[in-house]
């Protein structure tokens, strides 16, 4: 019986690590569809022109006459329905995997159902993208779903794994200053969606000035609009100059304050042997992706390196997952923290 729980446990362990790897694959994939203006290759869902494969032109002009049938863009959208189609069975495999197994101490059945419902809930996502012709609300929500995925994908890895090894899960509570550090890559990462979808790429020029300015003419109001009309189709966007420049540099700023952040999470706890690598990985991921943001502006963006400034924020947030995952598992003593509690207790003593 326990033989048939460990080969239950390993498979599922391999099926976690593939997700993880896939829903990254994923994520690419999905940046170059927006990047090469696929988005709206296929103007159904779930299928293209009513069929699951790409049809002919003449069929795809009898279903849809208002939207012409480009073939190549039309498969990168359904490649891109085909390979998040087969990471939502990696899903569900996970799920009935570990029904049988829910009741085992240390198992993580709750977080395989939230994954679940996060996937289900992203492929609605998928549907509004292309139901809703790219509104940059829905857009932005599933670059970020898609993000979330890959980080729950991580964390059930890593909490199969320490059942695997039957250790004992890690109490260590977060400090404020992870609760600042991630939600400032969170807040980061919904602006860098911002930015895409509303094709503000390009607004400044040049780095790290904008448009030969430091602070160049900008609309705020119009570019935090979040109730955008729905309707219009938002190929290419639909804000003005000013707006998509603010969106560019309220994105530039906050990159700075990510990199201030896990500057001082260096310096505060660089010192911790358990927590150094994650900590070195997640700073040196972002120092990379910061320099492919600058890059993407001063040679006008390409395709390539626009979808490897994708590749950096994948990196980084699985960084900092992993920073977080080994903050939450240490039991290493903190000789700096203790030194502070230490003296005035000393204090009182005398």
């Amino acid at each position: 019986m326990q033989d048939a729980m460990d080969r239950r446990l390993r498979g599922i362990g391999y099926l976690t690590l593939a997700g993880t790897l896939l829903t990254a694959c994923v994520i690419l994939l999905g940046a170059w569809t927006r990047l090469v203006d696929a988005g709206l290759g296929c103007p159904d869902w779930p299928g293209c022109y009513g069929r699951l494969l790409v049809p002919d032109s003449e069929h795809a002009a009898l279903i849809h006459p208002d939207a012409p049938l480009d073939p190549s863009k039309a498969w990168m959208e359904m490649i891109h329905r085909y390979m998040a189609t087969l990471l939502g069975i990696v899903v569900v495999s996970i799920t009935l995997l570990g029904r049988r197994l829910r009741s085992v101490a240390g198992y993580p059945w709750r977080l395989s159902l939230l994954l679940l419902a996060c996937i289900l809930v992203q492929g609605a996502f998928g549907a509004f993208t292309v139901t809703l012709k790219l509104w940059p609300q829905v857009v932005t929500l599933h670059l970020l779903g898609g993000i979330g995925v890959l980080m729950l994908f991580l964390w059930l890895s890593l909490r199969v794994r320490r059942s695997q090894r039957r250790e004992v899960a890690g109490r260590r509570r977060f400090t404020p200053l992870w609760g600042i550090a991630g939600a400032l890559l969170v807040a980061q990462l919904a602006f860098g969606g911002w930015v895409t979808s509303n094709y503000a790429g390009l607004a400044c020029q040049g780095v790290p000035t904008c448009n030969a300015q430091w602070w160049p003419p900008m609309d705020f109001s119009e570019a935090l609009h979040l109730t955008q009309t729905v309707g219009p189709n938002y190929l290419h966007g639909q804000l003005h100059a000013k707006a998509r420049t603010a969106i560019q540099v309220i994105h530039r700023l906050g990159a700075l304050l990510l990199g201030v952040s896990l500057v001082l999470m260096w310096w505060r706890y660089g010192h911790l042997r358990a927590l150094r690598p994650s900590l070195a990985a997640t700073l040196c991921a972002f120092l990379l992706q910061a320099g492919l943001g600058a890059a993407n502006v001063l040679m006008w963006l390409p395709l390539w390196l626009a979808l490897m400034h994708t590749a950096g924020a994948v990196l980084v947030s699985a960084s900092f997952c992993w920073a977080c995952w080994c903050w939450r598992q240490s039991r290493e003593f903190d000789a700096s923290s203790a030194m502070r509690y230490a003296e005035p207790i000393a204090g009182h003593a005398r």
